[in-house]
């Protein structure tokens, strides 16, 4: 397979003779790092595989109409986030439960992998994150996993850099303060 530039596939996309080869090559190039994105998220392979699927869906409905006015990249990942975003709003609705002990259900479903290891540096840090505020943890898993530039993150979250700066900054100093304590 070629790497394609996402202008590239952008215009293979509008030819309708190579739309599904161009998209089928968009989804080999994003698939792991969104699929990595709403896994942090949402925590679960099982619900981060279910909402990759409606993303995909999302895009292939909404690709031809892309005015480019972003990147790519950057319109992928707005999807995802706000997939992930309503997903969670609709777990929390469901379960009725406040807010923290939502965030308790995904703690508990982190600690509920066979794979958890609490001794372990990166689950430690994977707890800290589940400990954030919503919004905190888009943003830290956006700027430390995906190394957005904050222009970017802008983009995906429509908040200012400077709103997305504090937040990132307050995120770190509490996971660096859950991993002392930890």
């Amino acid at each position: 397979m070629a790497d394609y530039s996402d202008n590239e596939i952008l215009l293979r996309f509008r030819v309708p003779a190579t739309r599904e080869a161009a998209f089928t090559d968009l989804i080999k190039k994003y698939q792991e790092r969104l699929y990595w994105h709403i896994r942090r998220m949402v925590v679960t392979h099982e619900d981060s595989n279910d909402l990759l699927q409606n993303v995909w869906i999302r895009v292939w409905n909404g690709l031809e109409k892309f005015r480019e006015e972003s990147q790519l990249y950057t319109w992928l990942y707005r999807i995802a986030t706000n997939e992930c975003l309503s997903f969670i709003e609709q777990q929390k609705r469901k379960a009725t439960l406040p807010l923290s002990d939502e965030e308790n259900g995904m703690e508990r479903q982190l600690k509920a992998d066979p794979q958890f290891d609490a001794q372990k540096l990166e689950w430690k840090l994977q707890l800290a994150i589940q400990q954030l505020p919503e919004k905190q943890r888009v943003v830290f898993s956006l700027r430390y996993f995906d190394e957005m530039p904050y222009e970017q993150m802008s983009n995906v979250l429509d908040t200012s850099e400077g709103a997305l700066k504090a937040s990132y900054h307050h995120a770190a100093k509490k996971i660096e303060r859950f991993l002392l304590d930890h």
